[in-house]
């Protein structure tokens, strides 16, 4: 490896004529790119693609995602949006933003690009896994969001099976909050007839 001079390096710099080989987490230490995507190609410090975008930090720049400032240059460790050329980071810092993002998530903090920030990412060498939904939606926090609310608020519930019963139609059907969807009632229990096809609860 000629990062740490040890054996069992496997990744070899791809441009014609380099021997340079290094592993794989000695790759940030040595300014290395490993393109996640089509060949996996690897290319070492000194043949590594460099950010096409003509653009430079202002004073006192900051990384968008920690805060830190960012170098006066483009340069390995910091990195620009090639849309908007205004949101300035780390490497480091967007790398992490990937790994929680995932694919279908990510986006420029600044500006919300898409398709060529992610492909500029993915040329950079930053790893973006693919994912259909990002990391932070599997924390148990977020469980919630998914459930349908499934019970009658009504301050007297008049269904014979209970506030948690609820049909597909009739005087049991349960409607829910057309504003918010937080509360839900029976029909009968908000006096509702059969045509109503929305309900706002007393907080909305």
């Amino acid at each position: 490896c000629f990062v740490c001079g040890e054996s069992g390096a496997t990744i070899t710099c791809r441009e014609t004529g380099c021997e340079r080989s290094f592993h794989l987490p000695c790759a940030v230490e040595g300014r290395c790119i490993t393109q996640y995507f089509g060949l996996y190609r690897s290319f070492c410090w000194e043949h590594r693609p460099q950010q096409a975008v003509k653009a430079a930090p202002e004073e006192n720049t900051t990384c968008l995602i920690c805060l830190d400032p960012v170098e006066d240059t483009m340069s390995y460790g910091t990195m620009v949006c090639p849309a908007c050329k205004h949101a300035w980071f780390h490497r480091g810092c967007i790398q992490k933003q990937a790994l929680h993002a995932g694919f279908s998530c990510f986006t420029c903090p600044h500006c919300q690009n898409e398709y060529r920030f992610l492909m500029e990412m993915l040329t950079m060498g930053i790893r973006i896994p693919y994912r259909l939904g990002p990391s932070w939606m599997d924390d148990e926090a977020y469980e919630q969001l998914y459930e349908r609310h499934s019970r009658c608020d009504a301050r007297q519930c008049l269904c014979p099976g209970g506030r948690e019963q609820a049909e597909e139609e009739g005087p049991w059907q349960l409607l829910l909050c057309c504003s918010c969807a937080a509360e839900g009632a029976h029909r009968r229990c908000s006096r509702l007839t059969n045509s109503t096809t929305s309900w706002e609860c007393g907080s909305c």
